[in-house]
């Protein structure tokens, strides 16, 4: 599994990458870190060594962390990403592009290695995948692709990035197979809250312009659970 740390400030590479290759030893986890100075540095060596886990400055000179991590998402890319900044008013900008956590300055051992664990678990549950109908088969589809599940009569329509899938499935059957960044708003429909843009009343707003339909009272829940998972 491959780390990559960029921050512009040498000592602070030094300090972070010590650290990692100390969870590295004590949790028994098979890592390597590569070290960048710069967002363009790992956006030129990106393609032929492309990280697991992301340990990102946000204030650096050219393109920041917020910037790089936005490229980075663009290319659909499943990177856990960790901004580590001196300064809290970052912290809006990381749900946009699926941040897994802020670390402040001065990184403690114990945030550090509280976060790698949870990356670990979520790089481990991303693999999750289902089995749909295609082409007069099945084949198996990523968890992460799905952006909600809608229940048609005795059938469940599965609305993904790669396109639509019907089964024969009930929607409460389809339910059980998930992991818990799935959510029932209303009835009929299931979201994967790492698709979702925005929450009103009445509706979510998914990333790819899409609007599902939510019960009422859904909305401070739906808002709660993302707060929690992300």
């Amino acid at each position: 599994m491959l780390i990559s740390l960029c921050d512009d400030n040498a000592s602070e590479r030094g300090y972070i990458k010590s650290l990692v290759l100390d969870w590295s030893v004590q949790s028994g986890a098979d890592m390597s870190v590569r070290e960048y100075p710069s967002a363009e540095a790992l956006l030129f060596d990106y393609d032929e060594h492309c990280p697991d886990i992301l340990l990102l400055d946000i204030e650096m000179p050219g393109m920041n962390g917020v910037e790089l991590a936005k490229s980075l998402r663009a290319r659909a890319e499943a990177v856990q990403i960790v901004f580590i900044t001196g300064y809290p008013d970052f912290i809006s900008e990381g749900y946009e592009v699926e941040a897994l956590h802020y670390l402040l300055k001065p990184v403690t051992r114990e945030k550090l290695y509280e976060v790698l664990h949870r990356a670990i678990l979520k790089i481990s549950q991303a693999e999750r995948k289902i089995l749909v109908p295609y082409d007069g088969g099945e084949t198996a589809l990523s968890l992460r692709e799905i952006h909600y599940i809608e229940a048609q009569r005795q059938y469940s329509v599965i609305h993904a990035a790669s396109g639509e899938y019907r089964l024969k499935t009930p929607i409460s059957e389809l339910e059980t197979r998930l992991d818990e960044y799935f959510l029932r708003v209303q009835r009929s429909f299931i979201v994967n809250l790492r698709e979702v843009l925005r929450i009103n009343r009445t509706e979510v707003l998914l990333k790819n312009g899409e609007t599902v339909p939510i019960s009422r009272g859904m909305a401070d829940r739906v808002g709660q659970k993302i707060i929690e998972l992300f």
